[in-house]
């Protein structure tokens, strides 16, 4: 069996979902239940015996430890982390403790369970830190894309919060042999996503006929990545990967966010028609945020050549699935 962190948010309620109707293989599921986590997520596992949900935080030492000598898991796959960059401008505080302290919570607990355990199960043993793109910083419009040995130059309290993390998951690694595998992902959208992000937060508003805020002049860019793609991609590195190593993954698709929301409001003109006008009529630039990267660009060549994985969705095909989930067809 996997213990998963955060497994009621967003990826991880997807990794959760996925991986039981992919596998088959049973997972425990600690998650604090922040404003992000939503039970209704896994309302389909209810009864399922292959799921057990776990109210707690990562940062409890004891519940960690009681449930790694509980289950023996196979692997700790490890999502939890506060994630919205406008959150950890206004109160960096909670970044701090969940996505650093918590991080090195886990990964004591782990250590020393781990250090414990019969020579195959040691050896089997796998850590996976979900990380993102936004620890390298930002990139010009001509730069390459990032690669997994791009300098670290994070420019916002969520991103220096991820990126302190993943320094130490390689530091356990290096210091103390702990079987340890990075993703950094870019970002991704999809089913279940928490409204308060850039496509969610589009097709609520467009639907309840509000604006749609766009920040600046909408020309910042992000690699973007269907969340069952990003799933996929982790179950291989889970599986597949060389313990130490880090793996970018990407959509394959570098947007503009006025590129973003223009395609969504094309979809939705054709699904659900307003009375009157387009969706896009709608749209409203307003003030950038602090610190506003300009461009994320994902080199995922890495985890293609290494592992075979490649995105299954275009950008276009992956859209389509989350604006027809938000429609209630899916």
């Amino acid at each position: 069996m996997i213990l998963v962190t955060g497994g009621a948010g967003f990826i991880g309620a997807n990794f959760v979902l996925s991986t039981i109707s992919v596998t088959g293989e049973a997972i425990v599921n600690l998650d604090k239940l922040t404003y992000a986590g939503n039970l209704g997520n896994l309302d389909s596992l209810a009864g399922d015996e292959r799921h057990e949900f776990v109210k707690g935080d990562i940062a409890d030492r004891g519940l960690v430890r009681q449930l790694l000598a509980k289950h023996r898991p196979r692997a700790v796959v490890h999502f939890a982390a506060e994630s919205h960059v406008d959150r950890s401008i206004e109160g960096p505080a909670e970044f701090i403790q969940t996505n650093v302290v918590g991080s090195f919570c886990l990964l004591e607990e782990s250590r020393t369970w781990w250090g414990a355990l019969p020579a195959g199960e040691k050896e089997r043993f796998r850590f996976l830190h979900v990380s993102t793109d936004e620890v390298y910083g930002s990139l010009g419009a001509a730069d390459p894309a990032f690669t997994e040995n791009h300098p670290y130059a994070p420019n916002s309290p969520y991103a220096a919060s991820k990126a302190a993390s993943d320094h130490l998951v390689r530091a356990y690694h290096h210091t103390y042999g702990l079987p340890v595998l990075t993703t950094n992902c870019s970002n991704n959208y999809g089913p279940r996503q928490y409204p308060e992000k850039l496509i969610p937060l589009m097709i609520t508003s467009a639907l309840a006929e509000k604006p749609l805020p766009v920040y600046g002049d909408g020309l910042n860019v992000r690699d973007w990545l269907y969340v069952q793609d990003h799933c996929d991609a982790i179950r291989a590195v889970l599986d597949r990967g060389r313990a130490g190593e880090t793996y970018n993954i990407g959509g394959a698709s570098e947007k503009t966010n006025l590129d973003v929301v223009n395609t969504l409001c094309a979809m939705l003109d054709a699904a659900k028609p307003r009375k009157s006008g387009r969706y896009a009529d709608l749209v409203t630039l307003v003030k950038d945020r602090p610190g506003h990267d300009r461009r994320y660009a994902m080199d995922a060549a890495k985890i293609a050549r290494e592992l075979g994985w490649r995105p299954r969705e275009s950008f276009e095909s992956g859209m389509r699935i989350t604006v027809d989930w938000y429609l209630g067809k899916k």
